[in-house]
């Protein structure tokens, strides 16, 4: 079950990095601007995509844990693939927010696929199970991107169309074989009061250890950002990337982040135990920032991401921590947590950055493109003296290795 849990985030994730390396120049098409007038476009239709995800993200994460994962996967699944071909469609601007705003919505599955963790493997062995499954979405963003990156050169809509068919698929092959993980008699009564962000953090502070993972994760998603905001403006203003040089740059952190996920997570848990692998992976973080921000050439750059790579160890073991500590029928709950903190970091983020390359990338004043990167590096770090401090203060409570 795990597998197929993972099968229909790999499909998803690789509708995802499908359109990664065209959305530059569809919105050049669509509007007329510059390269960094559209890396500020670009970072408003990712603000619309996650000021959605985090007002959903809980939302749907309660009911998850009410009526079951199954349903919350299949629909949002399917109408994803829907939002996918009307983008492939929007012949303005505006309806490409109203494309990305229906994503943001429908993004919010992943807090019933990470769920479907909790509901089937033993509190112990998730770490493991988290890794898996973000081996998965990493796979997708292997192909994607690649894949994107070659169909791009076709037009900038066809990985659309691409991208809304492997969604329904996902959502085709999960109505046939996907089987119901949660039991009812693990379900509890949905409150209004808790489906939401404000309600859902306050019931996560509950619990020093959780909040201090999450207040990590905040700051690691927003230092993620720098990424995905402005990656490919980037790769074209200080390298001359194309579309495809973007896309293979993406599929190898992809690949890497399958390897170090999918394959190494487990048995560095196993062996080292979930507080420490958080703590040390989470250090190399802020080393690829900076090797990011000053890289003089594209080789440099490659090295950045694979030194990153190494810290995508710490997210599937802060996971396997927290789901330790929240009970059994609040799994959802705590996933649309993690959710929502994602996607709050997507809502702040991208104008940070894109703002941060804007001022940077111009005829004006300083010429440094990698300046959002620096600012990353510097948020990480913060992030990582707040996890030490968490593991030190609670990390040793109810059980957790030490």
């Amino acid at each position: 079950m795990l597998r197929l849990v993972g099968m229909i985030v790999f499909l998803d994730l690789a509708g995802l990095g499908l359109i990664a390396p065209v959305m530059p120049r569809l919105i050049i098409s669509l509007t007329g601007v510059t390269i960094d007038r559209s890396a500020e476009l670009g970072g408003w239709l990712l603000f619309t995509y996650a000021i959605m995800q985090f007002v959903f993200a809980p939302v749907i994460g309660g009911p998850s844990d009410r009526f079951g994962r199954r349903p919350i996967l299949l629909s949002t699944l399917l109408a994803l693939g829907i939002d996918y071909a009307l983008m492939a469609w929007a012949p303005t601007l505006g309806w490409l927010f109203v494309g990305r705003a229906i994503s943001g919505v429908m993004g919010a599955s992943f807090a019933a696929a990470n769920s479907c963790v909790a509901d089937i493997v033993p509190p112990d062995e998730r770490g493991r199970a988290f890794g898996m499954l973000g081996g998965a979405g990493a796979a997708g963003f292997v192909l994607g991107p690649g894949i994107g990156g070659l169909l791009g050169g076709l037009g900038e809509r066809v990985p659309f169309i691409a991208a809304s068919v492997l969604a329904i698929a996902g959502a085709v092959l999960g109505w046939f074989v996907l089987r119901e993980t949660l039991p009812a008699a693990r379900r509890r009564a949905f409150s209004i009061r808790r489906a939401n962000p404000v309600g859902n953090f306050a019931q996560m502070a509950r619990e020093p250890l959780v909040i201090g993972c999450l207040i990590t994760a905040l700051f690691m998603q927003l230092a993620s950002q720098a990424q995905l905001a402005v990656w490919s403006y980037q790769g074209i203003a200080r390298f001359g990337w194309s579309p495809l040089v973007i896309g293979l740059t993406i599929a190898l952190f992809g690949s890497l982040l399958v390897v170090v996920q999918g394959m190494l997570v487990g048995p560095l848990v196993a062996r080292f135990g979930a507080r420490r692998v958080a703590t040390f992976g989470l250090g190399f973080g802020p080393l690829s920032y900076l090797i990011l921000a000053f890289a003089p050439d594209t080789r440099t750059m490659i090295l950045g991401i694979v030194v990153g790579a190494c810290s995508a160890v710490t997210f599937s073991a802060m996971q396997q921590l927290m789901t330790q500590r929240v009970a059994e029928d609040a799994q959802g709950e705590l996933q649309g947590a993690i959710a929502s903190v994602v996607s709050l970091t997507a809502i702040i983020g991208p104008p940070i950055m894109t703002g941060v390359f804007g001022a940077y990338a111009d005829a004006k004043g300083l010429y440094f493109p990698g300046a959002p990167f620096l600012l990353a590096a510097v948020m990480l770090a913060v992030g990582w003296a707040v996890l030490i401090v968490t593991m030190l203060r609670h990390g040793g409570e109810r059980g957790i290795e030490t």
